[in-house]
């Protein structure tokens, strides 16, 4: 790795202070994208500011319709939270696969949708449960944050510090994930509400990164059912080719995937 300096942050403010200004400094919260990737000498940020002991940022408590998981909360302990099992099921379903134990031990939700990595889950399904990312400056619907791949609307001494999740009347997620990686090469996320709406998104397979697909939300709000989605194709243009897999074939699999998310619905 090239040479960086390391501060352990105390607090958001502190975080915030020791970013603000330094264009070179990166966020480490759970460490399981940024550490590979300095190891690699593919980022090489002059400062590093460590966000895993502040106790502020970890938890998970239901307020009202929704839930408020805080960033630094890991993969495990959304899997694995009782309250989030029963009532938005799709999401604790998706956090227990990512990765491996480490990666779910040591990964956080903050980290995840602020990288945002075209094949990460997360996106998937904040996107899906119209989700509000709150950071230590404004709220941001999950609409406007995910702005492209490894892009998001954060600015640059801005801090994830927690995601606002409604409660949906149904949700699922399904994945083809890569046999190595475990990344996905399609995972579909599918939402239907209290009043009758239905938000369907998905990752692994946009060149773009995640995003959601209307003709299955449609379709979806007027026959909550397998069949209704399963004559949808998604424009191939749109998608991801490489050596796991073409567009073709990964426009095949979102459609998959999205049946199999409903049926699990």
């Amino acid at each position: 790795m090239y040479a960086t300096n390391y501060h352990r942050a105390g607090s958001v403010d502190e975080a915030a202070g020791l970013l603000a200004g330094n264009d070179e400094a990166k966020v480490l919260a759970g460490g399981q994208t940024l550490i590979p990737t300095m190891k690699q000498r593919l980022a090489a940020p002059t400062d590093v500011v460590d966000i895993s002991r502040i106790e502020a940022l970890r938890g998970i408590e239901k307020s009202g319709d929704a839930y408020v998981i805080k960033a630094g909360t890991r993969h495990a302990d959304v899997a694995g939270d009782a309250g989030l099992k029963a009532d938005i099921p799709g999401l604790a379903a998706l956090a227990g696969k990512i990765g491996d134990p480490h990666v779910r031990h040591r990964g956080t939700i903050g980290g995840s949708i602020a990288n945002n990595d075209p094949a990460a889950d997360y996106p998937a399904g904040m996107l899906a449960l119209g989700a509000t990312i709150v950071t230590n400056k404004r709220e941001i619907a999950a609409d406007e944050f995910f702005a492209g791949l490894f892009e998001t609307a954060l600015e640059e001494d801005e801090i994830v510090t927690a995601v606002r999740v409604p409660v949906p009347a149904k949700s699922a997620y399904s994945k083809f994930p890569n046999p190595a990686s475990r990344y996905a090469m399609a995972g579909v996320f599918v939402a239907k509400f209290a009043d009758g709406s239905v938000r369907v998104a998905a990752t692994g397979a946009g060149a773009d990164g995640v995003f959601r697909i209307p003709e299955m939300e449609s379709a979806l709000a007027s026959n909550w059912s397998p069949e209704a989605v399963a004559g949808i194709a998604v424009d191939a243009s749109g998608l991801l080719g490489d050596i796991h897999g073409s567009a073709e074939y990964r426009a095949n699999l979102v459609t998959v995937m999205a049946k199999r998310a409903v049926a699990a619905a």
